[in-house]
């Protein structure tokens, strides 16, 4: 690919960035709490912990936190204190926060703009960078659990082989941390 190439695709994935979040300051959150909501909303429950916010947002453990304070003090997001370990803390989103990303997904966005055919090719597309990016620079995949090498099944369900931890239907359909591809 050449180089124009290289940096016009950047360019336009830039671009097409701030126009979708430019909107985002309209409302009650910035686009940073929109962010961490948004993930948090998609997450796991063994991935919900402040770091793990940040390594999938690519940003600052202190943003983040500083991030995660704001989402709280609104009530759209509730901490919870491990009872094994007082120090580790994670984030459940409320009801609240639930209604607060419905508002922002209600008239669907940027994706309404495309065909059906263009949006599930551009999806793909888009998956498929993302996954190249993340590898080339080593970072974590943080795909959906029931597309992990570690997930299993057996006959009393969904398990995770590395945590050693039974699977609800609902974390085998998030976003985990612990991720490994197939």
């Amino acid at each position: 690919m050449e180089k124009h190439d290289q940096n016009e695709i950047r360019e336009l994935l830039d671009r097409i960035a701030r126009i979708n979040t430019s909107q985002d300051w309209a409302g009650d959150i910035n686009p940073s709490q929109r962010a961490a909501l948004s993930y948090l909303a998609r997450a796991n429950r063994f991935s919900r912990a402040p770091s793990q916010v940040a390594t999938y947002l690519s940003a600052t453990r202190g943003t983040i936190s500083q991030t995660l304070k704001a989402l709280a003090r609104k009530n759209l997001i509730v901490e919870h204190r491990s009872q094994a370990d007082k120090r580790s803390i994670s984030y459940e989103i409320t009801e609240k926060g639930s209604a607060t990303l419905m508002s922002y997904s209600a008239d669907g966005g940027m994706a309404n703009l495309l065909s059906k055919s263009d949006r599930v090719d551009m999806a793909v597309c888009l998956k498929k960078l993302i996954r190249s990016m993340l590898k080339a620079r080593g970072w974590r995949s943080f795909g959906v659990c029931q597309t992990c090498h570690f997930h299993n099944k057996n006959a009393a369900g969904a398990y995770c082989s590395l945590l050693n931890e039974a699977l609800t239907a609902n974390d085998a359909q998030h976003i985990c941390y612990e991720h490994k591809g197939i």
